[in-house]
């Protein structure tokens, strides 16, 4: 089992093949936190807490006079609520009666195999191969019957262990929860800590921001109803000194597509929490008697050996353990190009065919149709949510469009958006309410259109029925789903007054119901999420989506930043990542040696490329199929950073059996007469001769040289040069 009871002792044991979580039923029957950690066997670890007179910090009432008993300074599995710990909480709920109180104490738990599911949440599952053993443990306030159930799932093979929390009203009278988190976190010593995060920017984003905590509350949330370009549901809490390569390392990641909050204090004792879930801002849910409320799912790792092995946990599981689709790991994906940057809204049929031709010489093997086949849409000012052929557009109709690009020998893909609504649509014109906006104010606009309520039932069959029409009237390939504004305007027509802090959460249960209704019925397409970018790229969407569109952003040199904060929790095969005609200063070369460090394709207007350049992308879509394994599902390395002032951006793709591995460098910065430069590989067999393919030259070295003294770069060359090394085990 991953899961020990010691009976006697009171404490559970979470084992995955290289760590170990403890938490106990300790005094008064408060659920302790004590140890998350490298193995240790089972042992009781209550000695790690030390208890003293702390003035001023309250004592429980029956702890009987025991002045050295308190909630402020113990660390605990899930906050009680005015019990005297005074640090940031896990839940806030409203009593029946008006009050604010919660002192949850154990009363139960239950261990069985296999993960735990959520209702109307994505979750991960677990293969053949995965041991999955989930613990639930009840704690309850006494006086208002209200229950909370932690949910831990240990993924045992893979070093993640998976958290909820589910929430019961067990009392006769409606409660409304104001905050409740998913997870709670403490640590006894949190003084020699820093936080990591990828904030960013619309374009720019998954950037990397590292500090050390002080004695303050560190928040990283979204209040945008969407995860965000801003800021990413994930965290890591790692040691002053860590590194790429050792050091403790803590991961979490959210899988939640909508507002979130991560916040991490330390405290006046330097001790350290973490809680992270549903942003509390404009939410407040009710929950009625005998009803239950369950938070989103929470992905956590831990390794001592740095960010690189972390990261790897991260990315074998998601390769392996959110996404059933073939296209994950049966169905190779094939290069695609995209009509938008090359056509905009200005195409027909006789347009989508003639760049089609063109882009099948460039090894191009899908096409697809981004905005504007829809409705009488030409801009961005209509017909969002009338999805219906256009035929003044495509004049042949969409059978047998589809059908003259798959005599041409390709596939065919389509772009969507469909949360959203364009007051000039017939959908508005004859559902106004079906849009969220606030009685008696104007909607905010954003990109000219105004988000669909799509936690009303009517809204989500709407959009299943009348999108999988469109899915099943072609033979087609691939879908874009897309979407463009934050939301907001929260209201539902639908809820009374008092109901409408759940609008938001709603929005997001809403959503993926019609993602379950549309993506998972049709397992035969491969669906690629998009949010004006990378608005929405989190975990959760991962369940659904095999891979996600990085950034509008497609400057190559803005990539090796996004791409080397997107690696930290995202593997290579869930980056959308395209050669465009963006930065011409940068060889065609370099742009898909970058976009390879993602899914590959193309976002330009194939009709306007020479046939150097065809042939250049000819070349290159042969090279990502050659190195498709290796990017896809190899172990990912960051050889260097692009945030410092280096010369070289570089990363590494190891096969999993160490037998080869792709090293890609790209120059940046070259100076004259400049240093000799050197990439060290990492991750290598260092009693393997490798044999190194790449800037012509046919060298063999063992993987302990091209670990530690490297792989020397040459100096004389054009700016913006890539180089592809591959490296090959010989006997």
């Amino acid at each position: 089992m991953a899961i020990v009871f010691n009976e006697n002792k009171r404490t559970f044991s979470l084992h995955t093949a290289k760590t170990t979580y403890q938490l106990k039923i300790g005094n008064l029957n408060y659920v302790k936190h004590l140890y998350y950690g490298t193995t240790i066997e089972d042992e009781d670890l209550i000695y790690l807490i030390r208890r003293y007179d702390r003035g001023f910090s309250g004592n429980p009432y029956d702890s009987l006079k025991e002045r050295t008993f308190s909630l402020d300074a113990q660390p605990q599995e899930f906050t009680t609520q005015q019990q005297g710990d005074f640090r940031i909480n896990s839940i806030e709920v409203q009593n029946g009666d008006g009050s604010f109180s919660f002192n949850g104490r154990y009363v139960s738990h239950k261990m069985y195999s296999g993960p735990f599911t959520l209702n109307g949440l994505p979750t991960a599952y677990a293969t053949e191969d995965d041991t999955v053993d989930t613990l639930e443990l009840v704690i309850e306030d006494a006086i208002t019957k209200v229950q909370v159930t932690l949910l831990y799932s240990v993924f045992e093979e893979k070093d993640i262990i998976m958290r909820a929390a589910r929430v019961h009203n067990g009392g006769t009278e409606t409660i409304r929860l104001k905050r409740i988190m998913s997870i709670n976190m403490d640590y006894m010593n949190g003084k020699n800590l820093d936080i990591v995060s990828l904030p960013g920017r619309y374009g720019q984003e998954r950037q990397v921001e590292r500090q050390p905590l002080t004695h303050h509350v560190y928040k990283v949330r979204s209040g945008r109803g969407i995860s965000s370009h801003q800021q990413n549901p994930f965290i890591a809490l790692v040691d002053r000194s860590a590194n790429e390569l050792y050091g403790s390392c803590y991961g979490f990641a959210l899988m939640y597509s909508g507002s979130f909050i991560a916040e991490v204090e330390l405290d006046q004792y330097d001790q350290c929490r973490l809680v992270m879930g549903v942003n509390d801002r404009l939410f407040s849910y009710a929950v009625a008697p005998g009803e239950d409320f369950d938070t989103p799912a929470v992905l956590m790792t831990y390794t001592h050996k740095g960010l690189s092995r972390m990261s790897n946990n991260y990315h074998h599981f998601i390769r392996h353990n959110l996404n059933r689709s073939k296209f994950v790991r049966e169905v190779r994906r094939p290069v695609l190009i995209n009509t938008w940057e090359a056509a905009f809204f200005d195409f027909d049929d006789k347009k989508i065919v003639e760049i089609a031709k063109a882009a099948k010489n460039m090894g191009v093997e899908m096409i697809v149709m981004d905005d504007g086949w829809f409705g009488k849409r030409d801009d961005d000012n209509s017909s969002l949510g009338d999805w219906h052929v256009n035929e003044k557009k495509i004049k042949c109709g969409l059978p047998a469009l589809v059908q003259q690009i798959n005599d041409l020998g390709l596939k065919f893909g389509i772009w969507f958006e469909p949360e959203m609504v364009s007051e000039d649509s017939d959908l508005y014109r004859a559902h106004p309410d079906w849009a969220m906006e606030i009685p008696g104010r104007r909607a905010v606009r954003s990109r000219n259109q105004l988000a669909l309520d799509v936690s009303r039932r009517e809204v989500q069959d709407y959009l299943i029925e009348s999108i999988n029409k469109i899915l099943d009237s072609a033979n087609i390939y691939y879908v874009k789903w897309d979407i463009n504004r934050a939301i907001t305007d929260l209201w539902s027509n639908v809820l009374p007054s008092d109901r409408q802090g759940e609008v938001s959460h709603r929005y997001v249960l809403g959503l993926y119901r019609i993602m379950d209704g549309i993506i998972k019925t049709h397992p035969d397409i491969m669906f690629e999420g998009c949010a004006g970018g990378g608005g929405r790229f989190d975990t959760a969407m991962l369940t659904y989506f095999v891979q996600y569109w990085s950034s509008d952003n497609t400057k190559p040199l803005d990539n090796l930043k996004l791409h080397y904060g997107s690696s930290f929790i995202y593997p290579v095969s869930t980056m959308g990542a395209h050669v465009s005609a963006a930065s011409p200063m940068v060889p065609i070369e370099t742009k898909a040696a970058i976009a390879m460090c993602g899914t590959f394709g193309y976002e330009l207007d194939a009709t306007k490329l020479d046939k150097d350049q065809i042939e250049s992308c000819r070349k290159m879509s042969e090279l990502y199929h050659k190195y498709y394994d290796l990017n896809f599902y190899g172990d990912y390395y960051r050889l260097a950073n692009p945030f410092e002032q280096v010369n070289l951006v570089a990363w590494e793709c190891l096969a999993r059996d160490k037998s080869e591995a792709l090293v890609t460098v790209i120059t940046v910065n070259l100076t004259v007469n400049g240093p000799q430069e050197y990439i060290k590989c990492r991750g290598l067999d260092p009693k393997k001769k490798y044999r190194i393919e790449g800037d012509g030259n046919n060298l063999v070295a063992s993987g302990m040289a091209l670990m530690h003294a490297g792989i020397p770069i040459p100096r004389e060359i054009p700016e913006f040069t890539a180089f592809l090394y591959h490296l090959k085990a010989v006997e």
